[in-house]
């Protein structure tokens, strides 16, 4: 169905006529000009995410299903990253003609399983038309006593520091994807070519054969790398180790997720906080998929762990004397820990050289050259 024969009021009724209220803090959802909420003893926490077509995501090889789960986990992790709790989420979309309604219910679908996981409510939002690709602009909103929100700036000389989950996979899922993509395209091209050529020529015997070879040419065999395309395609926000660290006693001293990459982030947070750290490079958690496939890239795997973004793990420290807490949660690495500021930022190697930690990861506003 087209969408211009709904319309966007028509659209939008379409999409969350079947949305209920899950929070108190939620009086009044989608349906008016604003949404109502109601914070009386909470700090309120805001964070929103803009995705672009051609930047953010590629829809080859990202469904719309996929692609709405993926837009509500990255606004999600950020309100985890401040140690809240999420509550209502607002999603915006620009549009092109060439996405139908059935589409809308499949991107909607997808942010209907990310807000049911960790019981979020879809307050509102808006839609309008684009020339330019699909552009998403959600926004995720959460709550937190005052004293447990962890800001960026609280760590402390001797601070350990951790992250949860493994490192890199989601930028080996993009490289696979990219390099498949590549080469399916390549091979598409090359038959096309030579379509045209026998077209101009008369030659129907040879257009119907190489018709047949562009209908057949081999999909992408993904046997094996399956947690890679999970970890780029379906991240998930890491609220599981919120509530170990709650159930543990344990307030990190600093706390954000990595969305651009292990580097960059620990750097934010050595910035903010005027501290430095060293990191132990045996330390750093990387899955077995991930290294396979950056052996078979010709990749070092410790770069793509440091640099490659969107595995949005939550990095964070903790006061030393917490060390036992940490070893005894599920997930969670320790990899290095606080320093002083004229220490520096320092990678330390397997084989204990010390190099400089250098901000690398995903930057969207960078100058290519």
């Amino acid at each position: 169905m087209e969408i211009a024969k709904l319309g966007e009021f028509g659209l939008i009724d379409h999409l969350t006529k079947d949305i209920k209220p899950k929070n108190e803090s939620t009086k009044y959802g989608v349906g008016d000009d604003c949404a109502v909420l109601h914070y009386p003893d909470k700090e309120v926490l805001v964070t929103t995410d803009m995705l672009m077509e051609g930047v953010h995501f590629d829809l080859t090889y990202i469904d719309l299903q996929h692609l709405g789960y993926k837009s509500a986990m990255v606004n999600i992790s950020d309100i985890f990253a401040m140690n809240g709790t999420p509550r209502q989420l607002t999603v915006s979309m620009a549009l092109s003609k060439r996405f139908t309604v059935e589409d809308m219910e499949q991107f909607y679908s997808g942010l209907h399983l990310a807000c049911d996981k960790w019981g979020i409510d879809i307050v509102g939002g808006d839609t309008t038309s684009s020339y330019t690709g699909l552009a998403i602009s959600i926004t995720c909103i959460g709550e937190a006593d005052k004293d447990d929100i962890v800001y960026r700036n609280g760590a402390k000389e001797t601070d350990l520091i951790c992250v949860s989950g493994d490192l890199g996979g989601a930028y080996m899922g993009l490289q696979l994807l990219e390099r498949e993509k590549s080469i399916y395209y390549s091979q598409v091209d090359d038959l096309q070519k030579k379509i045209a050529e026998a077209r101009a020529k008369g030659d129907n015997e040879r257009l119907t054969m190489l018709n047949t070879q562009l209908s057949t040419i081999e999909r992408p065999d993904f046997a094996g790398k399956e947690y890679l395309l999970e970890r780029q395609l379906k991240p998930e926000a890491r609220g599981d180790i919120i509530r170990q660290l709650r159930e543990a006693g344990i307030r990190p001293t600093a706390m954000m997720d990595i969305s651009d990459g292990l580097s960059s982030e620990l750097m934010h947070i050595c910035k903010q906080s005027g501290v430095g750290c060293r990191v132990f490079e045996k330390n750093i958690p990387i899955d077995y998929q991930t290294a396979v496939m950056a052996e078979e890239l010709n990749m070092n795997v410790t770069t793509c762990a440091l640099n490659g973004g969107e595995d949005y793990e939550l990095l964070f420290t903790v006061p030393i004397g917490d060390h036992e807490k940490i070893e005894a949660l599920d997930d969670v690495h320790l990899i290095g820990h606080i320093t002083k500021p004229s220490l520096g930022h320092m990678l330390v190697t397997r084989d204990n050289q010390e190099f400089e930690l250098k901000a690398q990861g995903w930057n969207p506003l960078r100058n290519e050259k």
